[in-house]
């Protein structure tokens, strides 16, 4: 259970990235909903609200889910950049998953958002200076952390949920006789 539901395996931070190293986490941002477009092109409207593994989420709610925290990422990111150690907010993302907007509203609408929030988060991270990256934040749940791991976690944390995405395709839907083939 411990593969499905972390198939990336959990996050290891690189400490003191290189600059070439904090672009390159930079530059993968971009391809996200790029990658999550790609993953749900063939899914019909009944397969994302399938959950990913036993007890977990749908893939609807994955989606939202990385909408809602990539939102709290940028805010955390600009707090972190103008005040002196804030302390962010952390929220219930198992209670956020099962308000009504999750069941309710189309994962496109959650896609468009990500690219928009990604193009202006693109704006804000290329403008940093290096010594913008040491600045940090605390939460109650990862402690005090540099904006360096923030950056780390955000493309881990998207790509971590896409891994779920896409084991759930080649599993269970493939395994089904499914609908992906790539000819």
């Amino acid at each position: 259970m411990e593969r499905i539901r972390f198939p990336l395996g959990h996050f290891e931070p690189i400490l003191n990235p290189t600059s070439e190293e904090r672009k390159n986490f930079i530059n993968q941002i971009p391809d996200i909903t790029i990658t999550l477009r790609n993953l749900l092109k063939n899914l019909e409207f009944d397969q994302v609200r399938i959950p990913y593994r036993p007890d977990g989420w749908t893939i609807q709610q994955i989606v939202h889910h990385l909408a809602d925290n990539d939102m709290n990422a940028y805010l955390r990111f600009k707090r972190a950049l103008t005040e002196d150690e804030p302390l962010s907010d952390s929220y219930r993302e198992d209670l956020w998953a099962e308000l009504n907007d999750y069941r309710e509203v189309p994962i496109e609408t959650s896609i468009s958002l990500l690219e928009i929030l990604h193009s202006r988060f693109l704006i804000l991270l290329n403008g940093l200076n290096p010594e913008d990256y040491n600045r940090k934040f605390r939460t109650q749940v990862l402690g005090k952390i540099t904006l360096d791991t923030a950056l780390q976690r955000f493309v881990w944390h998207n790509q971590h949920h896409m891994s779920q995405i896409k084991a759930f395709i080649d599993s269970t839907l493939q395994a089904s006789g499914g609908y992906m083939n790539d000819n």
